[in-house]
């Protein structure tokens, strides 16, 4: 996937307020203080999605048109402690209806930070996903920051303990490494969402 556009659509909550065009969403998800938006801003190239001083800034899903034909979709961040628990909850249900029930989902960026590995709460996302049969992309964050060693244990553990077929992305924001895989990647969950949207019109 080459980017060649993006505009922000709005951030919503409700599922009655999101964008109606029949395009496919890929959606990033993660925890608080994983990187998310910054990652976001690297792969388009441009700030966009806002970066916060504290995490749990993100409090409602952000639509990025992209290309004219398919959504970015940026997640509530989970985790973070000091976030309201109503909030928390509120979040927690209208992510799992969007989940759950968005049919246009062409799959889920999960991003786990390389220096700690899966958490509890990213454990349960993945478990989660699973179960939904959604196709997930398991993408590591801020490999600048371990030595290449600790980077390879580390993609072979996540690997293992997320039952993945093959190794998760290794992305840096700092370095730069990473990003046209990334693209790539996305660009066939697109692509395969098209082919089933059209294969099922048939």
């Amino acid at each position: 996937m080459e980017i060649q556009s993006i505009t922000f659509r709005g951030s919503f909550l409700k599922k009655a307020d999101r964008p109606k065009e029949w395009f496919p969403h890929v959606a990033f998800a993660g925890r608080s203080n994983v990187g998310k938006s910054s990652l976001l801003n690297w792969v388009f190239q441009r700030r966009m999605a806002r970066v916060a001083k504290a995490p749990g800034k993100t409090r409602a899903l952000n639509f990025f048109l992209v290309n004219g034909n398919a959504y970015f979709v940026d997640l509530p961040g989970y985790g973070y402690a000091k976030v309201a628990r109503h909030l928390r909850e509120q979040w927690g249900q209208e992510l799992g209806i969007y989940l759950k029930g968005e049919e246009r989902l062409a799959g889920v960026l999960s991003l786990v930070d390389i220096r700690h590995g899966p958490t509890a709460l990213d454990l349960e996302l993945q478990s989660f996903l699973t179960a939904l049969g959604l196709d997930r992309l398991v993408v590591l964050t801020k490999a600048d920051k371990v030595g290449r060693g600790k980077r390879r244990q580390m993609q072979n553990q996540v690997q293992k303990t997320l039952g993945l077929s093959r190794p998760p992305l290794v992305t840096s924001v700092e370095s730069g490494e990473g990003r046209r895989e990334l693209l790539d990647a996305v660009g066939d969950l697109v692509d395969r969402w098209r082919k089933k949207d059209f294969d099922s019109d048939q």
